[in-house]
């Protein structure tokens, strides 16, 4: 199971096979005598079932089902996705039962093959288990506990020498980060330790606590490959990651502590901080801290950034929305502060800044942000954000990604432009 949880399903040979399949039945599905009855009714099968898909393409952006417009390359194998569909429907009727049997498992090809290549259009979900939402575990080994250590005046990049025993990547698995004081039903997360903390005696590191989208899984892939990249050029170092799930099993809990959903704040804020301290060699000073995200996980990053400058000195945000579900925002009201409207707004990261402006709290914190140039949808709310982080007193960079939009490379991209500017402050890079 673990095996088929693991394929890989964004580049790699799954998803060219797929589509080459689904062609070949498509050819197969055609292959008949070419009466003009039979011609009428595949081309009105596959036409029918393509204008319905338009009306879904339309509907899903209509409701914001999925928070930004559908990209082109996903509305693109909708379309021929459901047309293909059609084809394989009208074929089950006045043939051979050879042809139905042809024509059922064209259907269970074409909605396999258009459904990756869905996902890869969106470019988020690597994995099979990715795109069902299941952490597969990966039991990676902890260094040696050893106790932490406080920043000093001098930057690790100044006197870090690795030895040459380093291995050149990183590690990437998975832990479990017990929720001892938030009973929060929280998945696996994931874990990325940098060459540098792999070693003998390994120094002790910055920690990036990272967050994905809803919905999403908890996955280490993307920002290790960063981390990966930063590494291979300075010598080993770069922050250790942890990818905490901010979501769980169910709906969206709004970065929120509630009722109905659970303590998800209180997990990330102080069962992942405690276990990352208990367990992980890094630097116990908030100037070496980092609370990150994508999307979702950036709107917490926000929020908690705001809520515990004190522990986190340093924030990225790629592409994060005002406030979590700001398009389902009604039902996050409902479900998470049980139609509470007063406690709803004063939740939001915005108010939360704005309580304190004019204050020296922020003062040291350091934020980033990125939204790509395309995305059309959380870019404006992103630099809003930014804006009254600003305003707050934090000391903010924003970046806009040329040529992406919400989904695809903006998070690869947006984290490499985001790291890049934290680095120094992180003593991983000069200045």
């Amino acid at each position: 199971m673990n095996t088929l949880l693991n394929t890989q399903i964004i580049g790699g040979p799954v998803p060219w096979l797929l589509t080459v399949l689904a062609a070949l039945f498509i050819v197969i599905l055609l292959a008949r005598a070419p009466r003009k009855r039979w011609l009428l009714l595949a081309a009105s099968g596959a036409l029918a079932a393509a204008l319905i898909s338009l009306i879904v393409v339309w509907v899903a952006d209509a409701t914001s089902l999925f928070e930004i417009p559908l990209p082109v390359d996903a509305a693109v194998w909708t379309v021929v996705t459901f047309a293909a569909i059609g084809l394989a429907i009208v074929s089950l009727w006045k043939t051979g039962w050879w042809r139905r049997v042809l024509a059922v498992l064209g259907i269970l090809v074409f909605a396999v093959a258009g459904t990756v290549q869905v996902n890869a259009a969106f470019g988020l979900d690597n994995t099979v288990g990715d795109l069902l939402g299941v952490v597969v575990r990966n039991p990676i080994a902890l260094p040696k506990a050893t106790s932490t250590e406080t920043a000093g005046t001098t930057s690790l990049a100044e006197t870090w020498v690795p030895p040459r025993s380093m291995p050149e990547d990183g590690k990437t698995g998975t832990v479990v980060i017990p929720a001892t004081v938030s009973k929060f039903h929280a998945r696996e997360a994931g874990l990325y330790l940098p060459p540098a903390a792999l070693v003998k005696d390994a120094p002790a590191l910055p920690l990036v606590i990272m967050m994905m989208g809803y919905p999403g899984t908890p996955d280490a892939g993307p920002i290790s490959t960063v981390m990966n990249s930063f590494a291979h050029s300075h010598h080993g170092l770069a922050p250790i990651v942890i990818v905490a799930d901010q979501i769980g099993h169910g709906a969206d809990p709004a970065c929120a502590d509630s009722t109905a959903l659970g303590h998800a704040a209180t997990y990330i804020k102080t069962d992942v901080v405690n276990w990352a301290k208990a367990h992980l060699r890094v630097i116990e000073n908030p100037r070496d801290w980092v609370i990150a995200g994508y999307s979702n996980g950036a709107t917490c990053a926000v929020k908690y950034a705001a809520q515990e400058p004190g522990v986190f000195g340093n924030l990225m945000a790629v592409s994060p929305e005002l406030y979590p579900g700001t398009h389902y925002s009604q039902k996050v009201l409902e479900t998470v502060y049980g139609g509470n409207s007063a406690a709803w707004n004063a939740d939001k990261p915005q108010a939360i800044l704005a309580a304190h402006h004019g204050s020296s709290l922020y003062k040291s914190v350091h934020a980033v942000f990125t939204t790509g140039a395309l995305d059309a949808a959380f870019g404006p709310q992103t630099r809003q954000l930014a804006a009254d982080a600003r305003e707050a007193g934090m000391n903010v960079s924003i970046y806009t990604i040329p040529g992406v939009a919400h989904v695809g490379p903006n998070l690869t991209k947006g984290l490499t432009r985001a790291f890049d500017a934290l680095a120094p402050v992180l003593g991983l890079s000069a200045a």
